[in-house]
């Protein structure tokens, strides 16, 4: 199996009707869109699918359909994760047949110690033998991964990366400068996503790159190739559209833009709440810009 997560992925929005059940026609029409603009992975039920308001049962329907649709094109990491360590590895064993890898939140809520979360990483680890992708993002949790902590845990054969949420680049850079050779950083916020590759991270799990896969994406491989010239230009101007995705947060502004482009309504599921129409209107505004540029 091919561990490695490079490139440009993208965290799945989930489409709902105006009933809030799940579009599914709509999620098939995102991942070809995916397809078709060239995105190297998919990731499905991260925090971006909405993931706290699925079923279990849903989230697997959400998985069969990406696996159809997707039919072998592009790899797929799951979102499996949560904060009571036995029942999440229970969890494994219900998971089909066309999953590449595996994305788990650190522990939220319960706030457990640094070795509480080597613990559990360590015993989900050893309830699967699919490829880990460890997720940090202290802002959603409560409770962040230390350097030491994931370079603890990239000696665990199967845990290959992580992706790096925590917005602070001082600790990013120090887990690239000490990680083991194959073990993967990769970036889980959008803007800052073309200034930690040219520091060593090797991609991004992106919200952006649901709506605007052909320019994100281009951005992101010029600057694996080390065209930071070509990138950084791709990069400035979807600066302003990525700060409006996440003003009145994620994923509101994501499913306006999507609307905009005709993948999907852009319903969500309390306790989230559509976006005001001041930032809708500006969404659409600069949508259409980057569509038809």
């Amino acid at each position: 199996m091919n561990n490695s997560f490079k490139g440009a992925g993208v965290a799945l929005v989930t489409p709902f009707k105006e009933d809030k059940s799940i579009d599914f026609d709509a999620l098939r029409k995102l991942v070809q869109l995916q397809i078709n603009g060239k995105t190297d992975f998919l990731v499905v039920q991260g925090t971006t699918g909405e993931s706290p308001t699925l079923s279990w049962d849903e989230k697997i329907q959400v998985l069969n359909t990406v696996i159809d649709e997707n039919a072998g094109k592009l790899k797929i990491v799951f979102g499996v994760g949560g904060n009571n360590t036995v029942e999440v590895g229970k969890l494994f064993d219900k998971l089909p047949q066309g999953v590449d890898g595996i994305l788990s939140v650190s522990p939220y809520y319960n706030k457990p110690t640094q070795q509480g979360i080597i613990e559990h990483y360590k015993y989900i680890a050893n309830c699967t033998k699919l490829p880990i992708i460890l997720y940090n993002v202290p802002g959603r949790t409560g409770s962040s991964l230390l350097a030491s902590t994931i370079i603890e845990l990239a000696k665990v054969p199967n845990i290959v990366a992580v992706k790096e949420a925590s917005g602070n680049m001082g600790h990013i850079m120090d887990v690239i400068r000490q990680c083991p050779e194959g073990f993967e950083v990769i970036s889980g916020d959008d803007a800052i996503t073309l200034p930690l590759i040219a520091t060593g991270a090797v991609g991004v799990i992106s919200v952006l790159n649901n709506a605007f896969p052909e320019k994100f994406n281009q951005m992101v491989h010029e600057s694996l190739s080390g065209d930071f010239e070509s990138a950084r230009k791709k990069h400035l101007d979807l600066l302003p559209i990525t700060d409006m995705l996440f003003a009145e947060g994620n994923p509101g502004g994501v499913k306006v833009a999507l609307e905009t482009r005709g993948i999907m309504a852009g319903y969500l599921r309390l306790p989230l709440m559509p976006v005001s129409t001041e930032l809708n209107d500006k969404i659409k505004a600069e949508t259409l810009r980057l569509i038809n540029a």
